[in-house]
């Protein structure tokens, strides 16, 4: 099943949405703000995108800036941090079976579905 991790607040992760409601599949929708992802699920998300974690961060957000911007992380010390902060992490996040894609932008989706 499709999947996406999706935050209402943010205008890509609504388009996202519309895309996946438009194609007529089934999905599942995961607001990873309320219901974040663990470590290990995390792992197999960037696994599938096929990035290190760094590339999953969103950089311009505040609590990037204040507590880890100038700071050299480890791969799993920024999956702690995108756990502890899940604001930081990039979307949406879409997963079909093995695939997986940031949808920035939107049309992105359309790739794997």
């Amino acid at each position: 099943m499709i999947k996406i991790y999706h935050n209402n607040r943010c205008s890509k992760s609504r388009q996202g949405l519309q895309i996946l409601e438009k194609s007529g599949k089934e999905f599942k929708v995961v607001k990873y703000l309320e219901n974040v992802p663990t470590a290990k699920e995390l792992k197999e998300i960037i696994g599938l995108l096929g990035i290190s974690p760094i590339e999953l961060v969103r950089k311009n957000e505040a609590i990037w800036k204040e507590n880890y911007k100038n700071k050299t992380l480890s791969d799993n010390e920024l999956i702690e941090a995108m756990v502890n902060n899940p604001k930081l992490i990039e979307r949406p996040i879409i997963i079909n079976d093995d695939k997986a894609v940031i949808g920035r932008p939107p049309e992105k989706i359309l790739d794997i579905l």
